[in-house]
């Protein structure tokens, strides 16, 4: 049974990484391709597309072989404009290394970005 769907996503696509698999399958909500989505706009990722199957949705992705690690962020923080720098020192191994995941009031995108629209929201995961 399944507690988290994104967590098991993101566990998914980095076991396929780590085994030098070109693609994956993970199941399909819409937090799982926005977050898909951010991780294809920062090349993290090259492509994913969503198929049906009879058990429900899927995203079939397709994987570059560029991520060390991903996970989820629990509990999802709610993070200031202000406080950026001090959950990239938590998360992210270096400096200008890697991606937070944010939702916000815009939607799903990666911390530069809400960084430079001035947004906060809760923190969902982290990749680099």
């Amino acid at each position: 049974m399944l507690h988290d769907p994104l967590a098991d996503a993101l566990t998914v696509i980095k076991n396929a990484e780590r085994t030098g698999k070109g693609r994956c399958v993970v199941k399909s909500n819409k937090l799982i391709g926005a977050i898909l989505k951010v991780m294809q706009e920062n090349d993290y990722i090259k492509t994913f597309e969503s198929v049906e199957n009879g058990r429900g949705g899927m995203f079939k992705v397709e994987l570059k072989g560029s991520i060390i690690d991903e996970k989820v962020i629990k509990p999802r923080f709610a993070i200031g404009v202000d406080e950026y720098e001090k959950w990239e020192k938590r998360y992210l191994p270096a400096r200008n290394v890697g991606l937070l995941i944010i939702s916000t009031s815009k939607g799903v995108m990666g911390h530069k970005k809400a960084k430079e629209l001035g947004l906060g929201g809760r923190l969902l995961s982290y990749v680099y």
